[in-house]
């Protein structure tokens, strides 16, 4: 091999060498990662609460609502459950059960119907907060229930087909007292952020935004004046980031670059 194409092969390799050291650089400290504010992909059921993680989605509290919720608003939602359900007294098992005087029955009870064994297992009555849980998500309530509703999503929706759902009775359920309303807002309050989870670069974030919001100072006529952040320090130009990596460059290569130009 001739010293024409020794010094190629060098030249390409330092080349190679300065490219890679340069990349290295420009992604230390030009690029920086931001940690994610949503996640990518909603999962039905689950709610963000931000940097990625995900918490469990509940049904909004409603008994505060059922005393002055529409009841025919209610009876006309029941309508789509009309082919399953019956709810006059004494009326014929369908698909499901009759739901005449559900309010405060035991659940699984309604004589004539097979139920499935995630509501024979569940036990209880059918109070007005499990009633709310219930018609949100039904199969979220009762794993593996034969009841194929995909639920009632607005609040005032569940409350006025409870409120609806309370008149089918001889003698019907008191409504919500406010121990039972106050227990339902605490059963199904939505979780805090817990600061002990966040970041330490938001924690920064956090402290840099609420210093920027005090500095405020008075100014006459009653009128605040809000001093600008300091600007940040000037970044390195490429030129000066290229003069950085030649410098680390070893002794010899300039010496190479000589013979490359001779």
């Amino acid at each position: 091999m001739n010293s024409f194409e020794f010094n190629k092969i060098f030249a390409a390799v330092l080349v190679a060498g300065i490219t890679a050291m340069f990349a290295g650089f420009v992604a230390e400290n030009v690029i920086h990662a931001h940690a994610l504010e949503k996640d990518a992909v909603a999962i039905e059921g689950v709610e963000s609460s931000g940097g990625g993680a995900a918490v469990e989605k509940l049904a909004e509290p409603v008994l505060h609502l059922v005393a002055s919720a529409d009841v025919e608003k209610g009876k006309k939602l029941s309508k789509a459950c009309a082919s399953c359900h019956s709810f006059d007294k004494g009326g014929p098992v369908k698909t499901g059960p009759t739901l005449w005087g559900v309010v405060g029955s035991s659940k699984g009870g309604a004589s004539g119907f097979g139920y499935s064994s995630g509501m024979m297992e569940m036990g209880g009555k059918w109070g007005y907060t499990d009633l709310n849980k219930f018609l949100w998500k039904p199969k979220k309530f009762v794993s593996g229930t034969k009841m194929n509703f995909i639920g009632l999503k607005k609040p005032e929706d569940r409350a006025a087909m409870i409120a609806w759902l309370r008149t089918l009775s001889d003698s019907p359920k008191s409504l919500p007292g406010d121990s039972e309303i106050a227990a339902e807002a605490a059963e199904l309050a939505p979780p805090e952020e817990d600061m002990a989870d966040v970041t330490p670069e938001a924690g920064e974030e956090i402290e840099q935004e609420a210093e920027k919001a005090t500095k405020v100072e008075p100014h006459a006529g009653d009128e605040i004046t809000v001093i600008p952040a300091k600007k940040p320090a000037v970044e390195e130009t490429p030129q000066e980031i290229i003069e950085e990596i030649l410098e680390k460059v070893t002794p010899e290569a300039p010496k190479k670059m000589i013979e490359l130009n001779n």
